[in-house]
């Protein structure tokens, strides 16, 4: 069996390999090691008084992001 490259596919096609390669655990590890590096860490806490002021900060920079 060839090995196969994790690092040079993109998110949607890791993915896609691990959906019809379950048994493969490496592909689901570079899955999960990619998920945690994409996850954003926690915005504001309920209960927070600026709660509303934070998400819609939130919002707008990954919005300005987006556009470039």
């Amino acid at each position: 069996m060839s090995q196969v490259d994790y690092a040079a596919m993109s998110d949607p096609e890791l993915k896609q390999y691990f959906l019809e390669h379950r048994e493969d655990e490496v592909a689901f590890q570079a899955y999960l090691q990619r998920r945690r590096r994409r996850s954003s860490g926690v915005i504001a806490k309920v209960g927070d008084p600026d709660f509303d002021l934070k998400i819609e900060a939130a919002i707008r920079q990954k919005l300005q992001k987006a556009l470039g």
